[in-house]
């Protein structure tokens, strides 16, 4: 079989775990014997991670932004317990902190819909994506107040910008808490055209939830920001395409996610869009893998995750030499998104064609009643399963079948 040719590199970080061992069977088995690919590899692998001291994070995600497309493997965030485990130097922050960071734009979660499953198949609604700010969000500091006393916000700004500007926050009777935070005006407007260039590709109309009820200042500017850009920028492919903006409050979108309905992009303006995620997908019936992209605000770089971590608990029994039935599937759509975007910047629809290919059996094969322990579960209580082997092994012959009837 003659290899389907990518025109430019796409960039792996490698990871942890279970995750790890997982990874490396889709790249041998499920990529690399289909695609004549350059992958630009770096090991995020905690280890490694530690003889760098971070900075092969820090490349990596230079080297995403440069050739625009990456594929990241779940990786450790250490706590206290895994930095005596592996006698790290530092507690690392997460690596997709520093992706975000150095990327902006916006985090987007979506499930994967598979057939066969309670409350997902072919002809429902599609699902919910939930959308995040990668970065912009800075100064979140917090504090302990000891006793009695007044807490309050100062401004000062930078020579010859005016007065400084101090507000009283609280006059604390006693003992308590607090904290702060702050985002940037250009942060948001990255992540509203991250969004809206999102939502375009995916054709999901797009709603947007911020607080009316909090702090109208700090809210208030993000939807206004939100609908600034749409208007300016994003209003007439938006018509073009049937698609639309609106502002909806955040208990209206969870009781229309809770009934069934989907195929839209949900707007979160912070980080609870993580949680938030994580409710509605289980609560509406789309319980399942999920896939994480980060997309730039230009819309040119996109590097997939699953959305999961390293399965410490299968990987703790992977080492005893007992069977695990770990669920790829989130790793697979992670390889497609990120193809498909390498794809979509070259111009190759051959390319395209293998990403949806092996979507295409990952769903078959689901359908088809195979899966792993984590959605047999959610079929019945004694619905059969596979091993982390078996499904994988499957997931390769379905995929030889169909490469070899193109």
């Amino acid at each position: 079989m003659v290899k389907i040719k990518v025109a430019h590199p796409v960039v792996e970080l490698d990871g942890d775990e279970m995750a790890r061992i997982i990874w490396r069977f889709i790249k041998e088995q499920l990529v690399l014997p289909y695609l004549d690919v350059e992958l630009e590899y770096f090991d995020l692998g905690i280890e490694h991670r530690d003889a760098t001291r971070d900075q092969v994070t820090a490349d990596a995600a230079q080297a995403i932004r440069k050739h625009g497309a990456g594929v990241v493997c779940p990786t450790i965030t250490p706590d206290e317990a895994r930095v005596a485990e592996f006698g790290l130097r530092a507690r690392y922050r997460p690596p997709h902190a520093t992706l975000r960071d150095v990327i902006g734009g916006g985090v987007f979660r979506e499930p994967v819909v598979l057939g066969g499953l309670p409350g997902q198949g072919r002809g429902r609604p599609g699902p919910v994506v939930v959308g995040r700010p990668a970065a912009g969000r800075r100064g979140v500091t917090a504090l302990r107040a000891p006793g009695p006393g007044t807490l309050t916000l100062t401004f000062t700004p930078e020579a010859g910008g005016g007065d400084p500007v101090e507000l009283e926050v609280c006059a604390f009777e006693g003992p308590g808490a607090a904290s702060a935070r702050c985002r940037t005006d250009a942060s948001v407007r990255d992540f509203a055209r991250a969004s809206f260039r999102y939502a375009l590709t995916r054709r999901h109309p797009v709603r947007l939830t911020a607080d009316d009820t909090g702090p109208t200042k700090y809210d208030g500017r993000f939807r206004d920001l939100f609908r600034e850009v749409f208007d300016a920028e994003f209003a007439a492919d938006f018509a073009a395409a049937g698609l639309t903006c609106e502002h909806r409050p955040a208990e209206e979108l969870v009781a229309s996610a809770l009934r069934g309905e989907g195929g839209f992009l949900w707007v979160c303006r912070d980080d609870g869009g993580d949680l938030r995620a994580e409710a509605v997908v289980q609560g509406s019936g789309q319980a399942g893998p999920v896939t994480s992209v980060l997309v730039s605000a230009d819309g040119r770089t996109l590097a997939a995750r699953p959305a999961h971590g390293t399965v410490t608990r299968h990987y703790r029994r992977h080492q005893q030499g007992r069977a695990t039935s770990t669920n790829p599937v989130a790793s697979v759509h992670a390889w497609t998104r990120a193809l498909a975007h390498r794809a979509a910047l070259d111009g190759t629809p051959e390319v395209t064609g293998f990403a949806r290919a092996l979507e295409e059996v990952c769903a078959e094969t689901v359908e088809g009643g195979q899966m792993t322990a984590d959605l047999a579960r959610l079929v019945s209580a004694d619905h059969p399963w596979l091993t982390t082997e078996q499904f994988l092994e499957t997931l390769d012959t379905g995929l030889q079948k169909k490469m070899a009837a193109r």
